[in-house]
């Protein structure tokens, strides 16, 4: 049943006021979903500062936004690779040091159902240390900042979540055997959602309501997530898919991280959401089905303090 707290054509970028004077982080903001959610936030007079690996990509980015908007435009951009610890830790002492306010941190940045299993140069699988393992150290070494502006985490899931293993597989993490492009980025999915989850019970167990936690999807949108990192046969069905009305415009896709970020009304925090309509790859943007298997609390306590050792980073929200 269709979510129907913003009415019948959900919530849309309509809702969102005048931004001055507040500011977004938003990772893989070049292209996509991202980019799209970053020129909406910047024609409602906010400040955007996009985290991403490419440089060029990104300046590319600045200068159409700039286009667009102007040339006072908040626009900037510090370049992180999510795949590489130490370049997270250097894209965050880069953002402690220029920032100092994050109304919301938006976990967008994402790579999928890569062909062939590739590893970080940490020595982790490579969908779950991009997807999981680099947001996880980014929000811990932003937290406090995100705190002081009594801001928002916002996580970027995808539906994949529920359509692999339906759990973390604690015995071999990094796909030392059986590896398949869809189970670990059904994986590296389902730890960003646990994280998201897990970190909305600490912070209720230590009292801090400063900080809202929310977890979204974009649904089917057609973007080069898949083009650019699915073998040949994930590549075309995709194409074939986008020729359908299964598939949405990017634009369309960045509303749930849109909403997440910015809607004053959203209070319902263990969430899942994103489209209400055909099978909630498209249509009006709500709250959608949430499966019990991404707040299995034995799994999400496990996976943190394994998360925890792996980037070498402690949580303290006491």
């Amino acid at each position: 049943m269709a979510d129907t707290t913003f009415g019948p054509k959900g919530w849309t970028p309509e809702r969102i006021g005048d931004l001055y004077g507040k500011t977004y982080l938003i990772t893989g903001a070049n292209s996509g979903v991202g980019f799209q959610a970053a020129r909406t936030l910047l024609k409602r007079n906010a400040k955007v500062v996009m985290l991403n690996r490419s440089a060029e990509k990104s300046r590319a980015a600045i200068d159409e936004l700039k286009q667009e908007f102007g040339p006072t435009a908040e626009i900037d951009f510090v370049r992180m690779d999510l795949a590489n610890l130490d370049s997270v830790r250097d894209a965050a002492a880069k953002v402690l040091k220029t920032v100092p306010q994050i109304d919301a941190l938006v976990c967008n940045a994402a790579i999928a159902q890569v062909p062939a299993r590739k590893m970080t140069v940490d020595g982790f699988e490579s969908q779950l240390g991009t997807n999981h393992y680099g947001h996880f150290l980014l929000s811990g070494l932003l937290f406090d900042r995100v705190a002081k502006s009594n801001g928002r985490v916002v996580v970027v899931a995808s539906l994949g979540y529920n359509m692999g293993l339906r759990t973390i597989k604690f015995d071999d993490m990094n796909w030392d055997e059986d590896y398949t492009p869809n189970d670990a980025y059904s994986q590296s999915k389902l730890a960003q959602m646990m994280f998201a989850y897990e970190l909305q019970d600490r912070l209720e167990a230590a009292g801090r309501t400063e900080v809202k936690v929310f977890v979204c999807h974009p649904g089917a949108s057609a973007t080069s997530l898949i083009s650019t990192n699915g073998n040949r046969v994930t590549r075309m069905i995709w194409w074939l898919m986008t020729k359908t009305p299964v598939v949405q415009t990017a634009e369309q896709g960045s509303y749930p991280e849109l909403m997440c970020a910015t809607e004053g009304d959203l209070t319902e925090q263990r969430a899942l959401y994103g489209p209400t309509g055909t099978r909630e790859y498209v249509g009006p943007v709500g709250k959608g089905t949430l499966h019990a298997h991404a707040y299995d609390k034995a799994a999400m306590t496990r996976l943190w303090t394994v998360s925890e050792e792996a980037v070498g980073f402690r949580w303290r929200l006491q």
